[in-house]
């Protein structure tokens, strides 16, 4: 029997040097009614495939980003954006777990997205890429579970957008996951939460090289998609780690002349943020994404979130962030509730921190602990 094989070429007992990997598929019947063909998906393993196929455990990205989550990148040397948890000996141990990560469904890492060229045309499909949901992203990432041969994952973990996939799987595929890890998530979109997408779609579109989405090949909407960044990016902190960070430092020296640009050190955080975001991501990407987060409720077609999640049959760790305000406790406590009230094998945890939505992503240590307690208790049970 052959066994998928990690795409890595180094391994040592703190890094990887990894590479993207690709697979095209003939199709995908998407929800808006839209059959898209072909759909290629961009992907990363770590750790091999064990013999029973037993220990496979998927990782879902937040919005901005991709298949890279650990090691080291063969192509551009980067680290992976859950380097901190995924690795030897880490939470995700992959001296034990085969782990897969893959870039979403719109994305712009290798995965069919907008900026992807439509084979009709021979152009980017632009804003003629048709309308993608959460439920599409995890029907593509179940055809590529199917493809590497996983009858059943371990687990499904991610934080913030990864979250939502992360539950919507324990929905639809109830048989094809042992465990659920979603993280400083919610089940669906407050009024506030879509306000913020709708500013940065707004920036994007106003920049007057948006071009209607057909900037390709052109200059490219970086004033909008820097902008729109910055104000994600805001939500992204706290009240805290902002005042830590830097407080109301100016960039110029005491007694100098001020200036309109780059007065607080903020300010400038803020457009080096912005503008490192525009070498990297597709402001098209970005308006399709966004909007399938804001579209997404897990409860549609169930009535309620518990009638949703009634249908589920792994286990969950479901954890929260104290100065979390983009994805609140309440929400977090709200699908713990649902779990409850069907009956299902939940455990929840608040952690204490100042990063605010961030801190699933750098401040790992207690988080760390609770998922690599929790991953060997359901691996030593279906093992």
């Amino acid at each position: 029997m052959i066994m998928p094989k990690a795409s890595t070429g180094f391994q040592s007992n703190s890094w990887m040097i990894v590479e993207t990997q690709s697979v095209r598929f003939d199709s995908l019947a998407l929800d808006c009614g839209v059959v898209l063909s072909p759909v290629d998906v961009a992907y990363e393993t770590y750790g091999e495939l064990n013999r029973n196929k037993s220990n496979a455990v998927l990782i879902a990205h937040a919005f901005s980003g991709d298949a890279h989550a650990a090691g080291i990148s063969k192509e551009d040397g980067r680290p992976g954006w859950w380097d901190n948890m995924i690795g030897p000996g880490r939470a995700f141990d992959t001296e034990k777990y085969f782990v897969i990560c893959s870039n979403v469904l719109g994305g712009c890492r290798g995965t069919t997205g907008p900026s992807s060229v439509n084979p009709v045309t021979g152009r980017p499909y632009a804003m003629t890429f048709p309308m993608i949901t959460i439920s599409d992203m995890v029907r593509l990432q179940k055809k590529l579970i199917d493809h590497l041969g996983i009858p059943r994952l371990l687990a499904v973990a991610g934080g913030s957008m990864g979250g939502m996939q992360v539950l919507e799987w324990a929905v639809r595929y109830p048989d094809s996951l042992c465990a659920a890890f979603p993280i400083a998530t919610t089940a669906r979109h407050s009024a506030q939460q879509i306000a913020f997408n709708e500013v940065g779609r707004q920036a994007i579109m106003a920049d007057p090289d948006w071009q209607g989405g057909n900037y390709y090949g052109g200059k490219l909407p970086a004033r909008g998609l820097s902008v729109a960044r910055m104000v994600g990016h805001i939500t992204y902190m706290s009240d805290q780690s902002m005042k830590e960070k830097f407080g109301r430092r100016f960039r110029s020296k005491e007694g100098e002349s001020f200036h309109f640009n780059d007065v607080f050190e903020v300010e400038s955080y803020l457009r080096y943020r912005g503008s490192q975001f525009v070498d990297r991501f597709d402001a098209n990407s970005y308006l399709y994404i966004t909007k399938a987060m804001d579209i997404f409720d897990l409860a549609q077609g169930y009535g309620t979130l518990a009638a949703a999640l009634e249908r589920a049959k792994c286990r969950f760790l479901v954890i929260s962030f104290t100065s979390d305000w983009l994805y609140p406790t309440y929400q977090s406590l709200e699908i713990v509730s649902a779990l409850r009230s069907r009956n299902r094998d939940v455990a929840y945890c608040e952690l204490s921190s100042n990063y605010g939505h961030d801190a699933f992503l750098v401040e790992v240590g207690e988080q760390a602990e609770l998922v690599r307690g929790f991953l060997a208790a359901t691996y030593r049970e279906v093992a």
